[in-house]
């Protein structure tokens, strides 16, 4: 499928190089790459035969994890459609655009080309297990759902035609005899005219299980009667039954990727990443880009307010037990290293954290010299970032008797939920939304569940999490937030100032 070339000397893009080289293997497309993508719609069917650098087969598979776990986190929120269409829309145009035919800027080709490549990968990822290969499945459903919808109309007919689907179209004397029932499948109030040009499709009942449970379809003699007004149904059902397969296929052959050494770590970090429900990303701190900076004197305020779960339990257990454990300490310093804490007011926080029962010279001899390490200033002097959700879901699981990890994780239903309750007053045991974290958490939507907590209480309109639909990925991104919005607050509540006219 794919051939990683070995040049390794290629200037990444962007770096001051040219991009890297991708070339197409002639021998065997032999088509150029115009008719290789004729649709913005895409089934998938034909792999790729292409040399790409190893940057490329990573970075286009993490462009399309994230919009997958964006789209799969949305899809947990109960959010309305247009709302759900607009959030996924803004995420998608960011990080993998796809434009119709008729867009006129756009390069074309390599936004496919992208989209392609990041598809045929993450395949390779994610066939290794019944539940990998389930949910991404429902992720791409979601995902091709979306364009389906927002699809010019002339451009998916065309697309649907080239797939010459086996659909049976129902001829007019059958639909004459039929009329009373296919009437009765039509939404209500659906007039007259609009029933007349309606094209009705035969196809067997269980290829369109959703639309059998719920009514909307004829079903005689085995075949379902599908609206041309529910043919998304059937296009949904080819694709996914396609991918269902494939991945079989691919899972069958995948141990054949033993013999590429270059390829099993990236492969095995995109499906952990996609496991723990969160796309890979960077993080750049807010603090340092405005220069905030927080002292140790400020630490219980910001942590109060501002403090996302996971470090709101640590912090309160070292206030309690004034000691955490090594992964605790470890969690929480790069935390408040990542809001603006510096190294000089870290050493204070700790120390004060410790209390008098732990004398200077045993903090200076067994933990001042790891705070100094973790801001880079011993060692290998390296700048280690905060730790974020995937990291603290899937790497150092907690003991009994440590502190660190996620909440929504590691803690029985029944502690988590007095913690919350203790923790963010505006949740209501029994309440609906009180009862979707839970619900989220017991379908291991541990980041769904969490973006919840903080819409709840930061009183933020539903789904619209961080920003623009974006769910919790890094604690840092939950404090800097709130910050946010604490500042809003307070620049709405100052009086405005009297104009002075001269």
């Amino acid at each position: 499928m794919f051939r990683p070339t070995t040049r390794h000397n290629i200037a990444p893009s962007g770096l001051g190089g040219s991009a890297p080289e991708v070339k197409l293997n002639r021998r065997h497309s032999g088509a150029p790459t115009s008719e290789r993508y004729p649709h913005r719609l895409n089934f998938y069917e034909r792999p790729p035969l292409l040399d790409i650098t190893l940057e490329e087969f990573e970075t286009t598979a993490i462009a399309r994890l994230r919009v997958l776990a964006h789209v799969e986190a949305l899809s947990h929120r109960s959010l309305p459609p247009a709302q759900l269409q607009q959030a996924t829309a803004a995420f998608v145009k960011q990080h993998l655009p796809l434009s119709s035919n008729t867009a006129r800027t756009a390069n074309l080709d390599d936004e496919r080309r992208r989209d392609e490549i990041g598809h045929w990968v993450l395949r390779l990822a994610f066939c290794r297990s019944p539940d990998l290969r389930a949910r991404f499945v429902r992720a791409e459903l979601a995902l091709f759902r979306y364009r389906f919808e927002t699809e010019d109309t002339a451009e998916r007919a065309d697309f649907l035609r080239r797939l010459e689907f086996d659909w049976r179209l129902v001829d007019g004397d059958e639909r004459a005899r039929l009329a009373k029932e296919l009437r009765a499948c039509m939404p209500w109030g659906t007039k007259e005219d609009a029933f007349r040009a309606e094209s009705w499709f035969k196809v067997p009942w269980y290829t369109v299980p959703d639309l059998v449970a719920t009514r909307r379809v004829y079903v005689k003699a085995g075949m379902a009667y599908v609206p041309q007004s529910q043919q998304i149904s059937l296009v949904l059902q080819a694709f996914g039954s396609r991918l269902e397969k494939a991945l079989e296929f691919t899972a069958k052959h995948l141990p054949r990727l033993d013999e590429d050494d270059r390829l099993g770590p990236v492969i095995d970090h995109l499906a952990q990443s996609f496991l723990s429900g969160v796309s890979a990303d960077t993080y750049t701190s807010s603090a340092e880009g405005a220069g905030v900076r927080v002292t140790a004197d400020m630490v219980d305020a910001v942590a109060r307010q501002h403090f996302p779960p996971c470090m709101r339990n640590l912090y309160d257990r070292l206030r309690r037990d004034h000691h955490l454990k090594h992964y605790g300490r470890l969690q929480l310093g790069l935390f408040l290293k990542g809001i603006g804490l510096p190294l000089d007011e870290a050493i204070v926080f700790w120390r004060r954290m410790y209390g008098p029962s732990m004398s200077d010279d045993k903090f200076n001899k067994e933990y001042k010299y790891n705070i100094r390490h973790s801001y880079g200033q011993e060692g290998k002097r390296a700048n280690y970032p905060p730790k974020s959700c995937q990291q603290i879901l899937t790497q150092n699981q907690p003991g009994t008797q440590d502190s660190h990890g996620c909440p929504f994780r590691h803690f029985s239903p029944d502690n988590l939920g007095a913690f919350l309750l203790q923790t963010y007053p505006q949740l209501e045991r029994g309440s609906p939304d009180f009862r979707e974290v839970m619900d989220a958490v017991k379908a291991s939507h541990y980041h769904v569940a969490c973006t919840k907590v903080f819409e709840l209480s930061h009183a933020v309109k539903k789904g619209d999490g961080l920003g623009s639909g974006e769910s919790v990925s890094l604690p840092n991104k939950w404090t800097d937030r709130s910050r946010e919005l604490e500042l809003e607050r307070l620049e709405v509540m100052k009086p405005k100032e009297e104009m002075v006219i001269d």
